[in-house]
């Protein structure tokens, strides 16, 4: 797999390195490894890309980051980039991460929470970017609640779980991939619901690209997209380099925790696109819906054709999602 990575970035090496920013959507985990994996190999460097990887702020931060040039590359929450190009950000996706949504609330019972229905007159925590405090109003109809009847609190992503323990907020939301945390903080008291649970499952975080930029510069964004798909299928082989790679470039995370984050984030990866057509699909129809529910429960502020929203050309159709790596 190292070889195949190594073989899409050939021919970039004699060109001058063009430095090239990716733009996370939150501190790095798991999830962010096979950019770190990549950039240790050297693979990006060998096809003319200086990348620098920058700690994000939420979705809606790196959605309007990238659609107005601020950044290249980012990676964001597919509804949410809709959003920020409904309001004029020019940020296409090319290449899905997240096939099923990580979108999670969770709670503790002792709150006297026990499911959506609950939630009215109760504080929800989270970042002012945070993909889930955006498309809010689409979960609260979904779940036949009224949004207006909670209230936001802002906090960090570092603040969640104390602030949950602390009764500071009664819910917080949080991606799937960290599940296993909160059942190590709270046990039996945890509480929780995915959103795919009351039937809303639009494509979670992806990999985005300013649209001007991808107009200047398909070559690069083409081997930067190659390089990253390859990435992730080689850590979806074998993660344990792509985690020691996250480790060596960042601090204050745990090989085991991102280990169990990872297998929960293999499930997010797979859908029936990712593992036949190629890893990092973006199917049209599922984009189309994800249109429809942000214009439903959101609105546009300028409608556009959902298909100039994404592209899925630069992806290689040999590599697929191995389904046989998922155990969620």
């Amino acid at each position: 797999m190292v070889l195949a990575l190594a073989g899409c970035a050939l021919g970039g090496a004699a060109q001058a390195a063009e430095h090239v920013n990716l733009l996370l959507n939150w501190t790095p985990t798991a999830d962010h490894s096979p950019f770190y994996y990549a950039k240790a190999q050297g693979l990006y460097e060998k096809a003319g890309i200086d990348l620098t990887i920058e700690v994000g702020k939420g979705s809606g931060v790196s959605s309007q980051r990238v659609g107005s040039g601020g950044s290249a590359f980012g990676i964001a929450d597919l509804p949410t980039a809709l959003v920020a190009r409904s309001k004029g950000a020019d940020v296409v996706a090319v290449m899905s991460i997240y096939a099923n949504t990580a979108q999670t609330f969770y709670w503790l019972k002792s709150y006297g929470v026990n499911g959506p229905k609950d939630f009215p007159g109760h504080k929800i925590g989270n970042p002012p970017g945070d993909a889930s405090r955006v498309m809010w109003p689409a979960f609260a109809k979904a779940a036949h609640i009224d949004p207006n009847a909670v209230s936001f609190v802002n906090i960090s992503p570092q603040a969640k779980l104390p602030s949950l323990k602390s009764h500071a907020v009664d819910i917080i939301s949080d991606f799937y991939n960290e599940h296993d945390l909160k059942v190590q903080a709270f046990g039996d008291d945890l509480g929780f619901v995915r959103w795919p649970d009351i039937g809303l499952n639009p494509y979670g975080n992806s990999l985005v690209v300013n649209g001007a930029y991808l107009e200047k510069n398909p070559k690069l964004v083409e081997d930067f997209v190659k390089i990253s798909q390859k990435a992730f299928a080689a850590c979806v082989a074998n993660v344990d380099p792509c985690l020691d790679a996250l480790l060596q470039a960042t601090s204050g995370l745990e090989k085991p925790t991102q280990l169990n984050q990872w297998e929960r984030i293999k499930s997010m990866m797979a859908d029936k696109f990712t593992t036949t057509k190629a890893l990092g699909w973006i199917d049209p129809g599922r984009m189309q819906s994800d249109y429809d529910l942000v214009q439903t429960y959101l609105g546009m502020d300028k409608p556009f054709d959902v298909n100039t929203a994404f592209t899925t050309r630069f992806l290689d159709e040999s590599v697929k999602m191995d389904a046989a790596k998922v155990k969620y």
